[in-house]
């Protein structure tokens, strides 16, 4: 049984996650409108990412007999002044996330939670690759640059990062997700 303190920060975990989504989306969404189709196609792959980690949270939250509770979140920023700026916010907000485990790690150990300190395990590795994967887009973008082309060359190496959609679903299959080298 999960202590009062600790559903309350699983709850914040599970609504960061959710805004994290919403934040992915929205992003994608602008991507689209400036025909950046490899971009687009990407954010909206972690925004569906986002929401399966939401739901594993909320998953774990219901077999322990706790109260899920989602809250509003605030709207993310639906403008950017340029793909570089998108992403520098992308990797800044993935570091608050990593921030946000750590410190339900440490809250589990602490407890002491070893059910929740194991299952919170997936999530640090999870942060790992995320934040290592947006660095590497971020450099990408500083390598070939952003001018005119660079643009142009950013979002078709940002798309080819995209897991292609499972035959005849239309979602990404998450057992061949690329991975950033």
């Amino acid at each position: 049984m999960l202590t009062p303190d600790m559903t309350a920060s699983l709850n914040a975990q599970i609504n960061l996650e959710l805004q994290s989504s919403n934040l992915y989306l929205q992003m994608s969404c602008w991507c689209a409108f400036k025909s950046l189709d490899g971009c687009a196609a990407f954010l909206a792959q972690h925004a569906e990412e986002e929401r399966t980690h939401m739901q594993k949270l909320i998953t774990y939250l219901n077999e322990t007999g706790a109260l899920v509770e989602l809250t509003a979140i605030p709207a993310p920023t639906a403008r950017y002044d340029s793909l570089q700026e998108l992403f520098e916010q992308v990797l800044e907000h993935e570091q608050h996330v990593t921030d946000a485990i750590n410190k339900l790690v440490h809250q589990a150990h602490q407890t002491p939670d070893y059910a929740t300190y194991q299952f919170l395990q997936w999530y640090v590795a999870e942060q790992h690759q995320e934040e290592f994967l947006f660095k590497s887009v971020l450099d990408k973008i500083k390598l070939i640059g952003t001018d005119h082309q660079g643009v142009f060359f950013i979002d078709k190496e940002i798309g080819a990062l995209a897991t292609p959609p499972a035959a005849g679903t239309g979602v990404a299959d998450p057992t061949t997700a690329a991975v950033a080298q």
